[in-house]
């Protein structure tokens, strides 16, 4: 992908020391690419959120995307980006990365705001579910897909009651060029032509079915379906799509769910719920993707402009004031990023082989090498990142030495899962990355 000119002209590569002070012990939450964590303007003494990604093109692109939506009210504002050398604890050497600064989001997540309010409304689900929407149309005129839609991307702006919400986190957005082949999801909300992408795709690597000159793919229609869902949960307090067994990846029956389309409203908790609310999570959860609403339609629709008063209270808000059923929720979330980094491990195994030449070895490293007078030392938090980073690797050595419950066709994945853990905790590992290359891992089960 080309880069955006002006994008890069942006970039500031002064030091982000010279106009802000990093709080590095704060953190406001962890992104799928680490921690955000607070800093503050010196010239006004305003709070800002920041968030670091190592500077690779990946997160360039995420930056140009998010950039080009952030103009939105119901999208998190980018107030600048320093592209700067940061040394970590646990490095050995700074490292090139990106500092983008972003506005702050005092209110907190959706689902955290829904278990503040006790009266939580029918109308008030409307007008969240309108602002979600906007956003996404925004995004969608650009034929941005944002490929992560789910409650924790979804912030207040403040504690008020009226505070607007914004999406946020643009690490999977994709132009939609008809070709978002690579899987990217969640599963409470990952659309069925997003598992048939992955079903395809795997099979096409075990060689079971010839690979296909045009691959089975997926687009912003994904969006739409991880609406829908968002709209489901905020109403009842739990998701259309379940499974009784718990696992880091999706159950079968789960799957089957999602693939068939099959949920329902139950009446204990649906019998106050609208019609209408209920026919656009209905329109929203069709399997098949030309038959379900587009971003239009969505706005277009009753229940976003409806006049009467919808002012039932919803049973959520009441389940969500318990933390273990949103920790349950919100748990599929965090189990499913190292799933949704397959794609950052294949580009970073796959150059692999060319790391033992030693010409194309010392070009890497002047390549990487930090620009005088903006290295920044990160002075927290080395222990607690070491120590998780040492918990990963001994779990994956525990997973093969010791005896297992219910060994069998789960086995492999489970291998696999621990393993991105550790791969994601040590990426800076070398004899653990050429140990991955030898065996030629590429972060799936089999």
């Amino acid at each position: 992908m080309s880069a955006d000119p002006e994008m890069e002209k942006s970039i500031k590569e002064t030091s982000i020391l010279e106009e802000y002070n990093i709080n590095w012990t704060q953190k406001l939450g962890a992104g799928i690419s680490g921690p955000v964590r607070v800093c503050v303007k010196k010239s006004t003494q305003e709070r800002f959120a920041l968030k670091i990604l190592l500077d690779r093109p990946k997160a360039r692109n995420e930056v140009r995307l998010h950039m080009m939506c952030a103009t939105h009210p119901n999208i998190v504002q980018i107030i600048e980006v320093y592209a700067n050398s940061v040394q970590f604890p646990h490095e050995s050497s700074p490292r090139a990365r990106l500092l983008i600064v972003m506005e702050m989001m005092e209110g907190g997540e959706l689902f955290h705001r829904i278990s503040q309010h006790r009266h939580f409304t029918e109308k008030q689900a409307s007008q969240v579910t309108k602002q979600i929407a906007l956003a996404l149309q925004h995004c969608h005129s650009l034929n941005i897909a944002h490929r992560d839609l789910k409650p924790e991307n979804l912030l207040f702006k403040d504690n008020s009651l009226d505070a607007p919400v914004k999406l946020c986190d643009f690490g999977f957005a994709k132009i939609d060029q008809g070709d978002l082949m690579t899987p990217q999801f969640t599963p409470y909300y990952v659309a069925p032509q997003v598992l048939e992408a992955q079903r395809r795709h795997q099979k096409e690597k075990s060689g079971i079915i010839p690979t296909s000159p045009t691959p089975y793919t997926y687009n912003k229609s994904c969006d739409l379906w991880s609406l829908g869902v968002i709209i489901y949960v905020m109403l009842c307090g739990y998701p259309p799509f379940y499974s009784k067994h718990h696992s880091r990846t999706i159950p079968k029956d789960m799957r089957r769910k999602i693939m068939t389309g099959s949920f329902e409203f139950p009446e204990e908790e649906w019998s106050q719920i609208s019609e209408m609310a209920k026919d656009i999570v209905r329109k929203l959860l069709k399997v098949k993707p030309e038959e379900r609403l587009t971003i239009e339609g969505v706005l277009d629709h009753p229940w976003l402009n409806s006049t009467e008063a919808l002012d039932n209270v919803l049973p959520s808000a009441q389940l969500m004031m318990d933390k273990a059923v949103v920790a349950g929720i919100q748990q599929a979330h965090a189990e499913q990023l190292a799933n949704m980094r397959i794609q950052d491990l294949k580009v970073s195994l796959k150059p692999l082989h060319s790391v033992n030449n030693p010409i194309l070895r010392k070009r890497k490293l002047l390549g990487t090498k930090p620009k005088d007078g903006v290295y920044i030392h990160d002075p927290e938090n080395g222990a607690e990142d070491s120590n998780v980073a040492l918990e990963k690797l001994r779990d994956v050595i525990a997973q093969c030495i010791l005896p297992q419950a219910g060994k069998g066709e789960n086995e492999d994945e489970k291998l696999n899962e621990v393993m991105q853990e550790a791969w994601k905790y040590n990426r800076e590992c070398k004899l653990l990355r050429d140990t991955l290359q030898s065996f030629s891992w590429n972060g799936m089960a089999g």
